[in-house]
């Protein structure tokens, strides 16, 4: 058989195909009919003329029955005949999608994205391929490439192919970067009381298709897990500052958000305000002021009223005076102190949210004592003691001196000399100026005198009551502390420290500041014999010996 036909149908308009041959049986069992088509809307007639006789197919194809087969068969008998027609059947781009790679597991920031748009069928082939994510625009190609993929490129994304009949739009796929950051509502930086909330979020979170697990951390310490993606502060304090994290989990793996630091800002609390006034060296008060505060204070000390020193605009400095600053801190050193220092000393400490103060009282000394080379001196040193004191300039002061708080001597001279000082002489001294105006006393200044051991006292005694009981004392004289150590010839019986213990069960020792005694229970014979006591520190040693008879 001949089939007659267009060669491109259209989708949705009936055309028929004809099928015919060049002869006519009208008696004989020849069927012509065709196969392939779909009955439900197709309709076939047939027709016979002089010389041929055909069967007509008319159906209205779609986009599915394109590059379909259709039979047009003659049959008689057992034999058969048959010619094969191919639709060609013209339609827009038709099943439209999608695919997404990688199609599983989670997209990081940084992971690379590939959308293909493909086509399930399209005749003429498709022209033009358009992106559009978000509806907006994005790309011409049939692959859309995502290099290097940013938070800002979650979202819904389609295409749409286009031939000359029409265009195919594929249904929308979400591109879900799984990227967590954190937010702070209403800033990162807020005033103390303020209601602060922070948020860790992935794109997308409302619309996720599965829980997310939120883990939050204040300075790198672990602070609380659990479907909560918001930290609350009702009221947030300054210990609340830091630097906040979260890590979001899900089924496919986890992402830890960069930091956030919380800042708190709050008025200056009470300032921490130190006096302090040195009695060696010279005559020196230190006044210090501290404050906690954010931002930073400005510092002002005032002594009755006057500002003397401030963190902020320097004020005019006396030569008496030195100041040194630092974050939240203020020092001032005043030279040559005396009487006229002593009062009242405040501390103002003011940021933009608030001020707070301090005050304390200084009493200076109008009588200080130095001592000369050094409060620390080894025996034979000539020292000098200085007494310093504001004194009446008009009338010459009488000074007192005092040595462990007794009197000592009274002259008009500010000096106490020691041209060799003796172990002896060491103690705690005070002067004490007088004159009309009054008079004051310095506080006590130790005067230490190193000397090496004197001459050891070495005693013994034998107590035959309740039985045989030898002691052996040794104590010694000097400064710094000596090693005393006993021995009976060759034999190290005992010492302060540095040797073994007594392995002689008769034998108990006692130890104290340079003193060293020695009990022997149950006294024999072989303890008899002449014991020496060596004492030695780093200025020098010494010994002495007795003769223990039993």
């Amino acid at each position: 058989p001949s089939v007659t036909s267009s060669e491109e149908q259209s989708e949705g308009q009936r055309s028929t195909l004809e099928c015919s041959t060049p002869y006519v049986c009208p008696w004989s069992d020849i069927v012509l009919h065709w196969q392939g088509h779909d009955p439900r809307v197709s309709e076939v007639s047939g027709h016979i003329q002089l010389d041929t006789s055909g069967v007509n197919l008319t159906s209205t194809f779609s986009w599915k029955d394109n590059s379909k087969k259709l039979l047009c068969e003659v049959s008689h008998g057992s034999r058969k005949a048959s010619t094969e027609v191919v639709l060609q059947v013209r339609h827009a781009p038709k099943d439209t999608q999608v695919s997404l790679s990688p199609s599983s597991g989670n997209i990081g920031v940084g992971d690379a994205v590939t959308l293909s748009c493909e086509v399930g069928s399209s005749h003429p082939p498709v022209a033009s391929y358009h992106w559009y994510k978000d509806g907006v625009a994005v790309g011409t190609e049939r692959v859309l490439a995502l290099r290097g993929v940013r938070r800002e490129d979650h979202g819904s994304y389609h295409c749409e192919a286009q031939n000359a009949l029409g265009t195919g739009v594929s249904p929308a796929v979400t591109v879900r970067v799984f990227s967590a950051e954190i937010s702070a509502s209403p800033a990162a930086e807020v005033s103390e009381g303020t209601a602060t909330t922070l948020s860790c979020d992935v794109p997308g979170r409302e619309g996720h298709p599965e829980e997310l697990t939120y883990t939050w951390y204040k300075n790198s310490a672990w602070l609380k897990e659990g479907p909560a993606h918001t930290l609350l502060f009702p009221a947030v304090t300054a210990g609340d500052a830091g630097y906040y994290s979260c890590k979001v989990t899900n089924s496919q793996g986890s992402d830890t958000a960069q930091a956030i630091g919380l800042s708190v800002t709050y008025p200056p609390r009470i300032p921490t305000l130190t006096l302090f006034q040195e009695t060696q060296g010279g005559r020196l008060v230190i006044v210090r002021c501290t404050v906690d505060s954010h931002p930073p204070a400005t510092l002002a000390i005032s002594h009755d009223g006057t500002v003397l020193a401030t963190s902020g605009v320097q004020v005019a400095l006396s030569q008496r005076l030195s100041v040194t600053t630092s974050r939240n801190s203020l020092r001032l050193e005043i030279r040559d102190a005396g009487a006229r220092d002593s009062g009242n000393y405040s501390c103002n400490a003011s940021n933009v949210h608030g001020n707070a103060s301090a005050t304390k009282v200084l009493v200076t000394r109008a009588a200080e004592l130095l001592i000369q080379p050094s409060a620390e001196v080894p025996e034979g040193t000539a020292v000098t003691l200085t007494c310093v004191g504001t004194g009446d300039t008009a009338e010459e002061p009488l000074y007192t001196w005092y040595r462990n708080g007794r009197r000592l001597q009274e002259s008009s001279f500010p000096t106490l000399q020691f041209p060799s000082v003796h172990g002896d002489d060491a103690g705690a001294f005070q002067c004490q100026v007088r004159s009309r105006n009054g008079s004051d006393t310095s506080e006590a200044v130790p005067l230490r005198v190193l000397y090496p051991p004197r001459q050891p006292v070495l005693s013994s005694f034998l107590q035959s009551q309740g039985g045989r009981l030898g002691i052996i004392q040794c104590s010694v004289e000097s400064d710094p502390k000596s090693n005393l150590t006993l021995r009976r010839g060759d034999d190290v019986i005992a010492c302060t420290r540095g040797c073994p213990q007594a392995t002689n069960p008769r034998v108990h020792v006692s130890r104290s500041y340079n003193s060293l005694k020695v009990e022997i229970r149950d006294v024999v014979v072989e303890d008899e014999g002449v014991y020496v006591c060596q004492a030695g520190n780093s200025l020098g040693s010494t010994r002495a010996s007795v003769d223990f008879q039993a």
